[in-house]
Parts: C-alpha cells; sequence; structure tokens
C-alpha cells in the first residue's frame, strides 16, 4: 500500500502512528501541500478533495480522510472494537475529533507552525484558543474515569485524539492543567511499537 503525506501532519501521523502499532507496512511518499502538490492533477484523480492523507491499496483503489484510514486498516485488531456500542464510541470520539478538537487545535498548530504565525493571522489563531481548551476539558473529563477513551482498550479513537492533543502546545495549548491528558500520552507513547512524529 502507498501513504501519501506529510509527517509533521497530526491527520497523516494518526495513520502512520497506526501502521507501526499493527506492523502494517506502507511505502510513504511525501506531498507539501505548502507547494500545492495536493493540486496536482495526478493527485487530484486519487482523492478529489485535494488533501492528504492519502491510502492507495494494493489494487489502485484509494481512501482517504483519516479516522476512515485507520477505521479500515484497523479492522480485524484489538485497535477496533466489534461490538456495536463499542464501536459507535470509538466513532463517536473521531466525530468528536474533527468537529471539536482538530478545528481548533489543528488549525491553531498550522497557524503557528506551518505558517509562522503572520500577523495577519493573530486575530484568528487567539480566536481558536477557547475551542480548543473546551475540547482538552471533554477529553480530561473522560480520561479521569478511564485510561483511555473508550475504557481500558487502547483503539483508533485514541490513535484520532493523540495525533494533535500530544503536540498541541505547538498551537498555543499549554498542557499542564490537564493531568489527566499528560497521563493518557504517556501511555501511548508506552505502546509497543510506539513511533513519535517526526521532528521538522
Amino acid at each position: 500500500m502507498k501513504l501519501y503525506g506529510d509527517h509533521q501532519s497530526g491527520n497523516c501521523y494518526k495513520v502512520e502512528l497506526l501502521c507501526h502499532l499493527i506492523n502494517k507496512p506502507v511505502q510513504w511518499f511525501d506531498v507539501n501541500i505548502l507547494n500545492h502538490e495536493t493540486e496536482a492533477a495526478d493527485f487530484l484523480a486519487k482523492n478529489p478533495n485535494g488533501k492528504i492523507p492519502l491510502l492507495e491499496l494494493d489494487d489502485g483503489r484509494c481512501l482517504w480522510e483519516s479516522n476512515a484510514i485507520i477505521n479500515y486498516l484497523a479492522a480485524g485488531t484489538d485497535f477496533l472494537p466489534t461490538d456495536p456500542f463499542t464501536l459507535a464510541k470509538v466513532q463517536q470520539w473521531q466525530f468528536f475529533e474533527q468537529y471539536s478538537h482538530e478545528p481548533y487545535i489543528a488549525v491553531a498548530r498550522f497557524i503557528a507552525k506551518y505558517l509562522g504565525l503572520p500577523k495577519e493571522r493573530q486575530a484568528e489563531y487567539d480566536a481558536k484558543q477557547a475551542g480548543g481548551h473546551k475540547a482538552l476539558a471533554v477529553m480530561e473529563t473522560q480520561l479521569k474515569q478511564t485510561p483511555f477513551l473508550v475504557g481500558g482498550q487502547i483503539s483508533t479513537a485514541d490513535i484520532s485524539l493523540y495525533a494533535y492533543t500530544h503536540v498541541a502546545p505547538e498551537g498555543g495549548f499549554d498542557l499542564e492543567s490537564y493531568p489527566a491528558i499528560q497521563a493518557w500520552i504517556q501511555r501511548i507513547a508506552a505502546q509497543n511499537n510506539y513511533q513519535p512524529m517526526m521532528v521538522s
């Protein structure tokens, strides 16, 4: 399988991390979004939405959207439960990640890390802080009760939220007031075959 992505992207890192945790080999292809490489015709032919990550299967079929990719790859492993309610809880947290977490924490990080916090984006960056802390507080509440987001077993819900949460300080979010999140980050980093995000 081929994985098109950017090592510094949390959405791409979700896939990269899961592949290491489940020993799933993929061939990596770097894609530079700042150079508009996702707008190239050959890329758009694979993903008309023009975003990374993109997974291309051996037979040429393609999957996009990071959480769809990791759930596909995790099928049949302990990272994706088969019980309908527990599976729905995993998806619940993944929808939360995309709608209540990523739009704040990931965007603030992008403005700061990728763009260098330009003055014309400062107000937008500042406006992301409250929403990001609200999302972190929701996670903190759950992680005070259970070791992982869906009980005692790590799942793709944790992979989804870990990717941008563990680098949230790069977006201006201090994690010092979230001890349960900090402990959860350490538990994930202690998993067998854990792969840290590459440092730029």
